[in-house]
């Protein structure tokens, strides 16, 4: 059976990993979500990703962050949301990309350079497809 939104699937499976506790999640790999990864292991919400070969498509296993708050194990992701979606695509240009919690969070871009965060298309002045939003 085909998947719809693979990214929200991929979205989906992190929120609900970092919500349960787990130390890790598998997802199936795609050089999409393989992007939208480094993105997370570089802006520091994600400790570290590595790819599995065990299929034809393979899959990406995600090892997320926490930190200790008053006594208690929270997950550096706090929200994790899918803006543009198959049924509605959102676009931004390089004048309205969205700022997410104030600049707290980042919105993921997919550009004509490739997948950036809103910070870096604000930089390069381009504008591109949001993917995603993370807080």
């Amino acid at each position: 059976m085909s998947m719809t939104d693979p990214i929200a699937d991929m979205l989906t499976r992190v929120r609900n990993a970092t919500q349960a506790g787990h130390r890790r999640v598998e997802i199936p790999a795609s050089n999409l979500k393989r992007a939208v990864a480094q993105l997370l292991v570089k802006q520091g919400y994600v400790d570290r990703f590595e790819e599995i070969d065990n299929d034809a498509q393979g899959s990406l296993r995600l090892f997320l962050k926490y930190y200790v708050r008053d006594g208690k194990q929270t997950g550096v992701i706090e929200g994790i949301r899918r803006v543009s979606r198959p049924g509605r695509r959102i676009f931004a240009g390089k004048e309205n990309i969205p700022k997410v919690c104030g600049g707290y969070g980042i919105s993921i871009l997919s550009t004509n350079q490739g997948i950036l965060t809103g910070h870096q298309c604000r930089m390069r002045g381009i504008g591109g497809e949001v993917l995603c939003e993370v807080w």
